[in-house]
């Protein structure tokens, strides 16, 4: 029951290059990530980046760290600070998120300089790193130019619920750009908001009915800038973690479509199987690998076209650990 869209070409991902085995980093050496090599790659064409490598710096080369203002601050060598790379690493990411192509997300390098999304360490004149941490210069471009691109931190994907969360808008955004090449209309963005219902239900109910409100009356307002504002509310809204309680509600609301199907024991064992995943005694694939086989016996053609069912490739496993 996947609801991925068939495309002939694999979505594209942004990824920090030393994270795919390639030894870009200060020392010569890589991070390569068993996730993004083992697990990823079938499922995605890779765009590697080394923003360091890219302004010129050498393979091995003196670190850089970040000091000053963590909501401003300089990129300088660790043995000589008088080497400034802010401009540089800065004017990169303009360059990038200038002819950025159309990746549906980007894995970065976590505590990074340049790559970093967040925690990362800022120095003060006292040699010590502040509270609040910082973001990587390269990296601060990229969210401030593409807000609605996913983009996560290699570490936090060891987080099973972080993981899942992040390939869901990954998968999401890369329907949305499919569903753009395709041509855009009112009838099939009301229809991609009815195909969302239910993840929508999980991570954000109240951005689901406020985006149902936006589409509400479209015959007055521009296409393209109501388009603009649905995506950028849809992937704020994604990016919150959907809870077991939030999940055992969108597995009532779906477990509802057969109550007229299933007899009393299937009711009785549905109902079972979302209690125990409530309580943590089971992930999440348990009771929705029966709900899914029950509506192959009793098929529902609104459900059928619900993303939460198979958000990303099954294959993946993303659930199991949910």
């Amino acid at each position: 029951m996947s609801v991925i869209l068939p495309h002939r070409d694999k979505p594209k991902l942004g990824v920090s290059a030393c994270l795919l085995g390639a030894e870009v980093r200060y020392n010569g050496g890589h991070k390569a990530s068993r996730l993004c090599m083992d697990q990823l790659s079938e499922y995605f064409e890779f765009v590697p980046f080394c923003p360091e490598v890219a302004i010129g710096l050498g393979i091995p080369r003196e670190p850089i760290r970040l000091v000053g203002d963590p909501d401003a601050p300089r990129a300088v060598g660790t043995v000589h600070p008088d080497q400034d790379h802010t401009d540089a690493l800065i004017a990169y990411g303009e360059q990038v998120a200038a002819e950025l192509p159309p990746i549906s997300g980007y894995i970065v390098m976590q505590q990074s300089p340049s790559c970093g999304l967040e925690r990362v360490r800022v120095y003060q004149d006292n040699g010590h790193p502040s509270e609040p941490k910082g973001r990587g210069l390269y990296t601060a471009v990229l969210c401030e130019r593409h807000p609605d691109l996913p983009i996560e931190e290699d570490g936090r994907l060891n987080d099973p619920v972080l993981r899942e969360n992040f390939m869901t808008r990954v998968f999401t955004y890369y329907q949305w750009q499919t569903l753009c090449q395709s041509g855009l209309s009112r009838g099939k963005l009301i229809e991609f908001h009815a195909r969302h219902k239910y993840l929508l239900m999980a991570t954000d109910p109240l951005r689901y009915k406020r985006l149902g409100r936006l589409l509400g009356d479209l015959s007055g307002e521009d296409l393209q800038s109501l388009a603009a504002h649905y995506i950028s509310e849809l992937m704020i809204a994604l990016k919150r973690c959907a809870t077991r309680g939030t999940h055992s509600n969108v597995l009532q609301h779906l477990s509802g479509y057969l109550k007229g199907a299933l007899s009393a024991a299937e009711k009785q064992e549905m109902q079972q199987l979302i209690g125990q995943y409530r309580q943590g005694i089971v992930p999440l694939v348990v009771p929705l690998t029966l709900l899914k086989h029950h509506f192959r016996q009793h098929p529902d053609r609104y459900i059928a076209q619900q993303v939460y069912l198979q958000p990303h490739p099954e294959n993946l496993s993303l659930r199991n650990a949910l």
